[in-house]
């Protein structure tokens, strides 16, 4: 477990060193998170230890969302103010998110059968 937590604090910091240092409009969790990634990538496997801890902490995964509830009711008055934009993007982003990753799987499976095929 305290391996599994060091991988993911290190990465967190990390991105957070490097977004702050280079003014990067990325978040640093995000950043972190994309070094996990592409470390993992370069590995090729993923340590024992995350296979076995990163399910505990995803079971988890809905305590997260708990602040970002409480910011929406402290600034319900700002938020209403913006009620129809949001509305448009919350639309936008949830159409694209379904969309673009099932337009992906379309072109990768299309791409796998006629790898298969040659």
């Amino acid at each position: 477990m305290i391996e599994t937590l060091l991988w993911l604090v290190g990465y967190q910091l990390a991105g957070e060193l490097i977004s702050r240092s280079f003014s990067l409009p990325l978040p640093g969790p995000v950043l972190g998170m994309l070094l996990l990634f592409c470390t993992l990538a370069a590995r090729k496997s993923v340590p024992d230890s995350m296979k076995q801890n990163v399910p505990r902490f995803l079971s988890h995964l809905s305590l997260l969302f708990i602040p970002a509830g409480a910011a929406v009711l402290a600034y319900r008055d700002l938020l209403a103010g913006f009620g129809w934009q949001l509305l448009v993007v919350l639309a936008a982003s949830t159409t694209l998110t379904l969309l673009l990753p099932g337009l992906l799987l379309k072109l990768l499976l299309a791409r796998h059968r006629h790898k298969e095929e040659a």
